[in-house]
């Protein structure tokens, strides 16, 4: 696998070029402003909603989608399932011969959900942080992690592009990895639909089980996640590998953990794993978050309502903040 580094950009490789950030969220703030403090030009196009208002705030030109879509690199970090529509209505008719269109996410071309025009650069620079944590890791010097390529060449220029864009947003500081849209899509996917709702079922069994058996809910959440003591079980991954972390660990955690590991049925997991991969892969998962979106996202509403009510974890957490004197969630988290 291709591992760009800081160096592999050429030095200038967007001068005279502008950046269009489609989208101004969570992520294509931070990008907007990690592509202007390295001193790309940029421009915002967005509809005219709060996310706009801050945009002027933060002092870029905020113009609609279409209008931004005739720039000369268009970067496309609207939300998945909302790019089809608007690709097709306010992008693809402004895109110019030899511009280039690049996506933070390879989900809309991997499953064939836009189909930009044979006249332009097609690329993927796609950032494994979430936005604000890109931004803070920019200011800090140390960039982030990103999976970047390049899906079609037409101005001779897509590559240095390419790498010129990873290279503004701070990711080469840290390495971006080269793949393709459907490769980083199938990763994307298969990560937050195996490991994501492993590791979520499980913290939530054993809590219930836990404060069934009297162990008392605060003690729960505390030891699970609370105390940042799993941060640091997955800083060692990361910093000294994820099997030579164990040995941070005393020899009563690793004796029980391997003991436990031994008992789960390992086979039964790869079942479904494979399965749930196949599913992305087929298409059949973007089929099924696309109708969802055009229903108006009835399940999405209705597990949303569901994290956002009461319950047993949630008011240990709470209790747990008051007794220890820890603020409160930031009020768009609850």
């Amino acid at each position: 696998m291709k591992i760009y580094r800081a160096g592999d950009a050429l030095p200038g490789a967007l001068a005279g070029e502008t950046v269009a950030v489609l989208g101004y969220g969570n992520l294509g703030r931070s990008a907007a402003l990690n592509l202007r403090d390295s001193g790309v030009k940029v421009r915002i196009g967005n509809r005219d909603d709060e996310y706009a208002d801050q945009a002027r705030a933060d002092g870029f030109e905020v113009v609609p989608l279409a209008t931004a879509a005739g720039a000369d690199i268009v970067f496309v970090l609207l939300p998945d399932e909302v790019i089809p529509e608007v690709f097709a209505r306010d992008v693809t008719p402004e895109l110019r011969p030899g511009s280039a269109v690049a996506f933070g996410s390879g989900y809309s071309v991997a499953f064939g959900l836009v189909h930009p025009p044979e006249t332009v650069d097609v690329l993927l620079v796609a950032p494994r942080m979430a936005g604000t944590a890109a931004r803070t890791r920019y200011l800090a010097g140390r960039g982030f992690w990103a999976c970047v390529g390049v899906e079609a060449d037409r101005s001779g220029r897509a590559h240095r592009r390419m790498l010129g864009l990873a290279d503004a947003l701070g990711a080469l500081r840290a390495a971006a990895l080269e793949m393709t849209a459907a490769m980083e899509s199938a990763l994307d996917l298969f990560v937050e639909q195996t490991i994501g709702p492993l590791l979520g079922t499980a913290l939530m069994i054993a809590f219930d089980v836990g404060r069934e058996a009297g162990i008392p809910p605060e003690a729960l959440v505390m030891e699970m996640y609370m105390s940042g003591e799993m941060e640091t079980v997955f800083a060692g991954f990361r910093t000294a590998g994820f099997l030579r972390a164990s040995e941070d660990h005393g020899p009563t955690a690793i004796f029980g953990g391997i003991t436990r590991a031994i008992e789960i049925d390992r086979e039964e997991l790869s079942v479904r794993f494979r399965r749930v991969l196949d599913d992305i892969r087929s298409g059949a998962f973007a089929e099924r978050f696309q109708a969802e979106a055009r229903a108006g996202y009835p399940l999405l509403n209705m597990a949303q309502g569901l994290l956002r009510g009461a319950s047993h974890i949630t008011e240990a957490e709470a209790r747990l903040r008051c007794a220890a004197g820890l603020p409160d969630p930031p009020a768009d988290r609850v």
